[in-house]
């Protein structure tokens, strides 16, 4: 899993997350940004916490909608209880995945459950989008949950890679994507290293613990940054410390990608139609969920485009 130094110029670009307040808690938005829309189908990233939740307080993320993507939930402390407008219940623990698949529309809230909140927690975690190739963006909604003895493992050299979506390495995780992509959680030894191939066009990494040189290039990468890789480059990773990051990218989509609010689609037409069935209440509802968040003004969102 190691090789002695990585192809000049691996580097394409350095992202420093948005960071925002939610709910009492703060967010770090990595995608997309002013500096980069996507990585491969990745086209939305954040990383939430670590927060402590004090008795009687919790997540409490009102039903939203989406389309054209697929959510990809994934925690490293914590609960959350999922719901979603086809009748999917599903309490996500640490180490777990959840996987919903969009399509052509679904609604969806993500709160505390009762006895989590009755004793309050810590919650840290990540959720990405993975934009739907457009011969499946009108697809039907689907939901996959992953146990974490269901994920596979690579292990060797210090290096320990648990393959949350996709394929690395030869290795295939057991989540269903429509997408040529890879999502990695990798945790170093202190001094270890990882070569990541060329197998995929477009791959980044999103640290999120300790630091990293990438052998051959300047300086040090800490937590909260995103690192964007040349296509082609071959990458070495050398722990400082003890270190965690999130690999991820893929194959880039054909065409042209927009994002507003919660949608992501290749047409402008068809999200402006998801916005106004939105306001108009035509979604479905989230069983046993009955609050909602209104589509925000036009000054609070903007549009992005994937060339």
């Amino acid at each position: 899993m190691t090789v002695q130094t990585s192809s000049p110029s691996a580097i394409e670009q350095i992202i420093l997350p948005n960071v925002r307040d939610i709910g009492g808690f703060d967010v770090r938005r990595a995608l997309p940004s002013a500096q980069w829309r996507m990585v491969g189908p990745f086209i939305f990233l954040d990383s939430f916490g670590p927060v402590v939740f004090g008795p009687g307080e919790g997540v409490d993320t009102r039903p939203h909608p989406h389309i054209g993507l697929s959510t990809i939930s994934y925690l490293l402390q914590g609960e959350m209880l999922h719901r979603d407008s086809a009748g999917h219940i599903q309490q996500l623990r640490a180490g777990e995945i959840n996987l919903m698949t969009a399509g052509r529309g679904i609604v969806h809230s993500e709160r505390s459950s009762d006895p989590v909140r009755a004793s309050g927690g810590r919650l840290k975690g990540f959720q990405a989008w993975v934009a739907l190739p457009e011969a499946h963006e009108e697809t039907d909604p689907g939901f996959q949950h992953l146990l974490a003895e269901r994920i596979p493992l690579i292990e060797g050299d210090g290096a320990s890679l648990s393959l949350l979506a996709g394929s690395l390495e030869g290795v295939q995780s057991p989540t269903q994507t429509v997408s040529d992509l890879f999502y990695a959680d990798l945790q170093l030894q202190a001094g270890a290293c990882y070569r990541l191939s060329a197998e995929h066009i477009e791959r980044a990494f999103y640290m999120v613990s300790g630091e990293v040189e990438v052998i051959g290039q300047p300086g040090r990468f800490g937590a909260d940054r995103l690192v964007v890789l040349r296509p082609d480059s071959e990458v070495v990773l050398r722990a400082v410390g003890p270190t965690r990051l999130l690999l991820l990218g893929g194959e880039p989509l054909e065409g042209r990608r927009h994002i507003y609010w919660n949608f992501v689609s290749s047409r402008p037409e068809r999200i402006l139609q998801a916005a106004e069935d939105w306001r108009a209440r035509r979604f479905p509802d989230v069983p046993g969920d009955d609050e909602f968040i209104p589509l925000p003004a036009d000054s609070q969102v903007r549009w992005r485009f994937k060339a």
